[in-house]
């Protein structure tokens, strides 16, 4: 068997789909709750779950409905440990869904619209600013790109008032700051930083 989650925004969000005999298939969300979700996060690496999501918040599946009634204590080391009914009267749009802490999304908040403004995280449950010790075009090309945003237009600077940090170092352009070098919560590069900000020359509604 394995395991992956789909239509999220990183491969540590989206529905839960498993693969039984060769077929990839969901799971209903009927009694699915945070320990199910613990045990998919964990099994993927991905930390722990931090939000739970059922009625196809990540879009509907296809294939069969391999789980309902799914009824992890949480200590499992994989999905298909767990309790769980293998006949259902689900459809897909009962998928669930879960969002693990080493997820991370981004927004800009204070701006016009969502293209400009502070520069956000979130990461580990909680939205966090980024350092702007080491925040530079390249960094900024990076985020505006992956929020559909076009490239930079100019760079801003923001008081921290968040209760965790970030900082990123990209080496080159990569499709999210994820895939840059990133530390949280670490002071030295922190020190004296404000938090990043920038203006992207795209428009969101």
């Amino acid at each position: 068997s394995e395991l992956r989650l789909a239509g999220g925004r990183s491969r540590c969000e989206g529905r839960v789909e498993m693969e039984q005999a060769g077929a990839w298939g969901t799971v209903c969300d009927d009694g699915w709750d945070l320990a199910d979700a613990d045990v998919v996060c964990r099994q993927l690496r991905c930390g722990r779950a931090v939000r739970v999501h059922g009625a196809a918040a990540f879009g509907r599946g296809s294939g069969p409905i391999l789980r309902d009634e799914v009824g992890c204590e949480g200590h499992e080391e994989n999905l298909w440990d767990c309790p769980a009914a293998r006949e259902h009267d689900c459809s897909h749009k009962e998928d669930a869904g879960v969002v693990c802490s080493e997820h991370q999304e981004w927004r800009l908040s204070g701006g016009r619209d969502g293209c400009a403004g502070r520069v956000e995280v979130f990461f580990r449950g909680t939205w966090s600013t980024v350092c702007d010790g080491t925040w530079y075009k390249l960094e900024a090309s990076v985020l505006c790109r992956t929020l559909g945003c076009g490239e930079p237009l100019r760079q801003l600077s923001f008081d921290h008032t968040l209760p965790g940090k970030m900082v990123y170092q990209c080496e080159s352009l990569r499709p999210s700051l994820a895939h840059c070098q990133w530390t949280y919560n670490k002071s030295a590069p922190c020190h004296q930083s404000r938090a990043a900000g920038v203006v992207c020359n795209g428009t969101r509604p």
